[in-house]
């Protein structure tokens, strides 16, 4: 390497500054890749016999190899990462220093024309990295073994088989002395299949979903022509194409393009969009194009980005017991241990037993080999009590319940990834849940209209006829686009489609209005303006300028208005008043508000002028809001009569939360709505006495509602759910007891974090998977109750007869697989029994209570008199039935 770096610092320019050694190591290596690809049967350029070979080649050789080191000279001119972090960190004063996009692009041997070329595509790789994150390994299906052989029940089980074994092959030998044994690893067996097969199905199919979803295709210059390539060959310097519905699949640089508006909520948590421009240029992936065009320089891709990053740095933490898994080994536990008693009474006692006969026939100290063999036939009685007392047909139970309820759930658009999730979601106290999406529709419409002093709701039938759509079709920045089935489809901005539907609503043929007018200028939506507005040629001949934006704004520019007769007339100060009133009203109903004015101008207008700032006349004030989805407010209520608190945590000003919560039905009366930042200021003690009172946090950032699951958990001992969709979401998402990503909207990032994956974003699919969690573990509790009557039956059987005989009458194998059908019977019979209405009238079954219930748990001042009267009548009916 030492020639070849001499050679190349001899032919070709190298920059002037030190470069570290990473990046000489990397200049090296891919330099070296070139010549390596390039040199074909020599074995280094620099012995390149130019006598003997072709001029030529030569010069191809050295150009390629030249272009290989022009691309490492852009790696040497930015320290390690210092291109990434100028786009991820916003440093413009970085990006100023290389000379703007225009200095980063002649560095990064790219051009906004031309793009790159295709043959730089390995050198590049080698350099900046390949445009794919990093993933966890798939879990093979040995993991998914493995973890199902960590049940409590179960390894109290492979313990008994083991002293089975033994014990067996001590008194019977082989092979005879193995069947208890074997019998009982046979049905150890049976379970962890059964487990083990169903998770791995569940993360085989997520798996599949998953890459599925991640077939993206974007549009690039290359080699001076547009290209659609995926976006794993994305590379540094590469020109991207952007438009509305994109997601970015790199960091980059913005160019130049239309009206870029940028959903950075994915990363940051902040619902409102940014506007992207040549002041403001960076562009981070995973963030979504939410209006306009443009075109990009990608200036970092795969972990070198801030989402490869966050997704490298998501904690990944312990697996913790889930409530039922913690009682059921602790109902595990204690059978265990009242077997373990009993055979060690059954042992003593039969001992004692053979050392009082022994004593009194042939004396103690005369001992023989049949003697030793007659205590060990004691010791295998006493494990056959223990076996008999371990409920081993309850793990079958238990796989059968939760993978039917999966079955099931996956119907009802719920995709469960692990099976223990369902039952956990039954034993859930708290909902943290998103609004956007999942309380509501992520669909903005418009709800009400003020036209001509009259406020109304908007229904097909009261507008129509009385507004004419043209303002409406001619000055958006939202398209219309035709599907291959004919459906037409709006994309743009949430208020600028709302309000395209409604003009469409209003009269379908969209065309044959917009082709009547001729657009003369545009002017796209100014964040500081806060209007847009267009200038139009109408089919009259004359022009008119359409405005439309903030409602306080646009009311500014207006001195006339329409009158229900369609004319125009003065605005008196007293009207003015009134529509005042009526956008702060429909502020207060949690609409957002957009008022539409036009202005007829003479033909001769100075292209280059702005739009006039005065002289308008008001048509109309919208009031747009995204709808709560249908059955969200029942779902509530029915979680409040079932004992859960839903609590919404968003991003949202706290107004539009509180009247979105109010309409679900989530904020009452006596509830605490609070905002982020005044949340993440309290005290531990002072949240101690706040969170059982919160409904709504508004304004809140990732560690706002990562703060809020963590104190649940910890302070309250609350089982927690937390529904989520962003990349931001992850660490809360993770950290409660269930988390709930959304299948359409959800990250890759949340998905991933989750337990479930609610297919639909619906909320009403999370009371679904709720209420199936309740029916897992009451359908789980009635086995209980079943086996433990058979078992209990069998144990004091064995227990007195080898105590009165010397002997069990019921040997291990025996009793195990007459349980384990029975178990099976009685599993399909009472496990996969489908959760009910009254399930959801109950509160939830909190961690510390008990999974077997005090007897008939009858409380009250009678309770002692009912107790009695119904022991006494049970009393009476054995006698009945002895008889």
């Amino acid at each position: 390497m030492e020639k070849l770096d001499r050679y190349l610092q001899e032919n070709f320019d190298v920059p002037a500054k030190n470069p570290s050694e990473e990046a000489q190591r990397r200049w090296r290596q891919a330099v070296g890749t070139i010549v390596k690809n390039r040199r074909r049967r020599f074995r280094w350029v620099p012995d390149l016999d130019r006598r003997s070979l072709d001029k030529a080649k030569v010069r191809s050789t050295q150009e390629k190899i030249r272009v290989a080191l022009y691309v490492q000279q852009a790696a040497l001119i930015f320290s390690d990462d210092e291109l990434a972090l100028i786009t991820s960190k916003h440093d413009s004063k970085a990006l100023k220093m290389h000379g703007g996009v225009d200095g980063i692009s002649k560095k990064v041997r790219s051009s906004f024309d031309h793009g790159i070329c295709a043959s730089d595509l390995d050198t590049r790789q080698n350099i900046y990295g390949v445009n794919r994150y990093a993933e966890k390994p798939s879990r093979s299906f040995w993991m998914f073994v493995w973890d199902a052989l960590q049940d409590m029940t179960l390894i109290i089980l492979m313990v008994c088989a083991l002293l089975s074994v033994a014990v067996g092959l001590a008194t019977e030998g082989w092979p005879k002395g193995m069947y208890d044994g074997l019998g009982i690893i046979l049905s150890i067996f049976l379970v962890v299949m059964v487990t083990a097969v169903s998770d791995y199905k569940q993360s085989l199919q997520f798996k599949e979903l998953d890459n599925e979803k991640k077939k993206i295709f974007i549009h690039v210059t290359r080699d001076g022509r547009r290209q659609k390539i995926s976006i794993y060959d994305l590379v540094v310097g590469d020109i991207v194409h952007l438009s509305i519905g994109d997601q970015v699949p790199a960091d980059g640089l913005y160019i130049h393009g239309y009206s870029l508006l940028i959903d950075e909520s994915s990363l940051s948590g902040e619902s409102d969009p940014v506007y992207v421009s040549q002041d403001k240029p960076f562009i981070l992936a995973g963030t979504k194009v939410q209006d306009g065009s443009a075109k990009m320089i990608v200036t970092a891709v795969g972990m070198r980005t801030e989402w490869g990053k966050l997704m490298n740095t998501l904690s990944e933490g312990g697996e913790d017991e889930t409530p039922l898994q913690v009682k059921l080994n602790g109902v595990a536990t204690i059978i265990g241990k009242i077997g373990l008693v009993f055979a060690i009474l059954t042992f003593l006692v039969l001992l004692v037993r053979f050392l009082i006969d022994k004593g009194m026939t042939v004396g103690l100290l005369k001992w023989y080999s049949t003697d030793a063999l007659t205590i060990v036939n004691y010791f295998a009685t006493a494990v056959t009590i223990i076996v008999v007392a371990v409920p081993e047909g309850l793990p079958l139970a238990v796989t059968l319940s939760l993978a039917f309820a999966m079955k099931k759930l996956m119907n009802d658009k719920a995709l469960v990834r692990h099976l223990s999730a369902c039952e956990t979601m039954g034993s859930a106290g708290t909902i943290c849940t998103d609004k956007t999406g999942t309380l509501t529709t992520n669909h903005m419409v418009v709800d009400k209209i003020w036209i001509s002093e009259v406020s109304k709701s908007v229904t097909s039938n009261t507008i129509s006829g009385e507004l004419n759509s043209v303002g409406i079709f001619e000055n958006t920045s939202a398209e219309v686009v035709k599907e291959k089935d004919g459906k037409q489809t709006v994309l743009g901005t949430p208020t600028e489609r709302a309000i395209l539907e409604f003009g469409l609503g209003l009269e379908g043929d969209h065309d044959a209005e917009y082709r009547a007018c001729t657009k003369v200028k545009v002017e796209p939506f100014n964040s500081v303006k806060k209007k847009m507005a267009v200038l139009v040629s109408l089919p009259s001949g004359t022009s008119r300028w359409f405005c439309k934006g903030a409602s306080e704004i646009i009311l500014q520019m207006c001195d006339m208005m329409v009158d229900g007769d369609g004319n125009a007339i003065p605005l008196s100060e007293a009207q003015r008043k009134n529509i005042l009133d009526t956008i702060n009203s429909f502020a207060s109903d949690a609409l957002r508000t957009l008022c539409l004015a036009y202005k007829e101008v003479d033909d001769d207008i100075d292209d280059n002028a702005d739009s006039p700032t005065s002289g308008f006349t008001l048509i109309a004030i919208f009031g747009i809001k995204d709808p709560v989805r249908p059955g969200v407010k029942d779902a509530v209520k029915t979680c409040m009569s079932a004992g859960i608190t839903v609590r919404m945590v968003t991003g949202d000003n706290i107004n539009t939360a509180k009247a979105i919560a109010k309409e679900c039905g989530i904020l009452t009366e006596d509830g605490v709505a609070i905002e982020g930042p005044e949340f993440h200021s309290k005290s531990p003690e002072e949240m101690r006495d706040l969170i059982p009172n919160i409904q709504v946090m508004a304004r809140s950032l990732p560690l706002d509602k990562h703060t809020l699951v963590t104190n649940l958990r910890g302070m309250f001992d609350e089982v927690v759910s937390v529904t989520g969709d962003g990349t931001n979401d992850a660490p809360a998402l993770h950290e409660a007891d269930i988390g709930l990503a959304m299948g359409i909207a959800g990250t890759e990032v949340a998905k991933e974090s989750a337990d479930v994956i609610v297919l639909d974003d619906n909320f009403t699919t999370i009371i679904n998977v709720a209420r199936w969690g309740r029916a897992v573990y009451i359908n789980i509790q009635k086995f209980v109750q079943f086996q433990l009557t058979v078992n209990i039956v069998a144990l004091v059987i064995n227990f007195v007869s080898a105590c009165i005989t010397g002997s069990a009458p019921l040997t291990a194998v025996q009793l195990l697989w007459v349980n384990m059908i029975m178990d099976t019977l009685g599993a399909l019979a009472l496990a996969t029994e489908p959760p009910n209405d009254e399930m959801m009238k109950r509160p939830p079954v909190r961690k510390g209570e008990s999974f077997i219930t005090k007897l008939l748990n009858i409380k009250g001042a009678d309770s002692k008199s009912i107790i009695n009267t119904l022991i006494f009548n049970s009393f009476v009916f054995c006698q009945v039935s002895a008889l």
